[in-house]
C-alpha cells in the first residue's frame, strides 16, 4: 500500500535541535514511523521530555546534550547512533537561527557566526555521517534552511545570507553523494514554535500574518514534521538535491522589521 512507503521502521535518525520546536515535533513523527532517534540540543531536560514522548510511542530515544555550536560535539552524534543502534539511516541538520539585525550592526563577526551555526555545522555532522549512511538502502540528510533564504526583507542580511548558503550546500552536496544518500532541505516559513512566542502573544501580530500567509494561518511543528517523514521515508526515494517551501505559500515575508529608511546621519 502507498502508506506503506512513508514508514521508518528500524532506521535510526540523528536530530539536531531536537529539545523543542521543529527539532522536537521531528523526532515524535519519526518514532510514530517507526524509527529510533538520537536527540541533541543543549538543555538536557528539555531532551528528555521529548525522549518520553518517543519511548511512548514503543522506539528509542538516545538524549545527547551538547552546545551545538561546537563542531566536535556535533561530528560526535554520529558516534552515539553507532553505539548504541549500530547503524545510522538519517540526518536531519535542524539546528541554527540567527536574530534579526540591521546591516549596520552586521559586523563581520555576526556574519561568520551565523554563517558556522546555520551551515558549517550542518556539513560537519553530513561528512561525519556519510560513511555509515553509505552502507544502508535509501539514506537521507535533511537540511532545514528557511524561507528568508530566498525571500527579501530588512535586518536578516546575516540570517537570510546563511540559509541561501545551506539550501545551496543541500543541493551540491546531493550531487556530491548521490546515488548511495538523497540530500534535500526545507525552506521553513513561520512556525509556531518558541521562536515566535513573542508574535503568539500580541494578537494584532499575529493576524497580520496570518493574512499575509496565502493559507491563512501559520505553520504547526507538526506540517514541518510530516514533510520531514515524506523526505526521509522511501515515499520520497526519486527526491534529492531539492528544498521543499513548506510555508504557506508565502511569496515574500510575513514578518515585518519596522527598520526606517537608512538617511545620512542616522547610520
Amino acid at each position: 500500500m502507498i502508506l506503506d512507503r512513508f514508514r521508518l521502521d528500524d532506521r535510526v535518525a540523528i536530530i539536531t535541535g531536537a529539545g523543542r520546536g521543529l527539532g522536537a515535533a521531528t523526532a515524535l513523527g519519526f518514532a510514530e514511523a517507526g524509527a529510533d532517534v538520537v536527540i541533541s540540543s543543549r538543555t538536557k531536560e528539555q531532551l528528555d521530555e521529548v525522549a518520553a514522548r518517543v519511548e511512548a510511542t514503543g522506539r528509542r530515544a538516545v538524549v545527547v546534550p551538547a552546545d551545538l555550536n561546537d563542531t566536535t560535539a556535533v561530528a560526535g552524534l554520529v558516534d552515539h547512533a553507532i553505539e548504541a543502534f549500530g547503524r545510522l539511516d538519517i540526518v536531519v541538520n535542524n539546528v541554527g537561527g540567527t536574530l534579526p539585525m540591521p546591516v549596520m550592526q552586521t559586523t563581520e563577526e555576526f556574519l561568520e557566526e551565523a554563517f558556522h551555526f546555520n551551515v558549517t555545522t550542518a556539513l560537519t555532522l553530513s561528512r561525519a555521517a556519510i560513511p555509515h549512511l553509505l552502507e544502508q538502502h535509501n539514506s537521507s540528510i535533511i537540511n532545514v534552511t528557511s524561507a528568508m533564504g530566498h525571500l527579501s526583507e530588512r535586518g536578516y542580511l546575516a540570517y537570510g545570507t546563511a540559509k541561501a548558503a545551506l539550501a545551496h550546500m543541500t543541493r551540491l552536496l546531493a550531487m556530491d553523494v548521490a546515488p548511495r544518500i538523497r540530500v534535500n532541505g526545507l525552506a521553513v516559513g513561520a512556525v509556531l514554535t518558541s521562536a515566535l512566542e513573542i508574535v503568539a502573544a500580541n494578537e494584532e501580530l499575529k493576524n497580520q500574518m496570518e493574512t499575509a500567509t496565502p493559507l491563512r494561518r501559520l505553520g504547526d511543528p507538526e506540517d514541518i514534521a510530516a514533510a520531514m517523514v515524506y523526505l526521509a521515508s522511501s515515499a520520497g526515494s526519486f527526491v534529492t538535491g531539492k528544498v521543499l517551501e513548506v510555508d504557506g505559500g508565502a511569496e515574500y515575508p510575513v514578518l515585518r522589521l519596522p527598520l526606517p529608511d537608512l538617511e545620512p546621519g542616522n547610520v
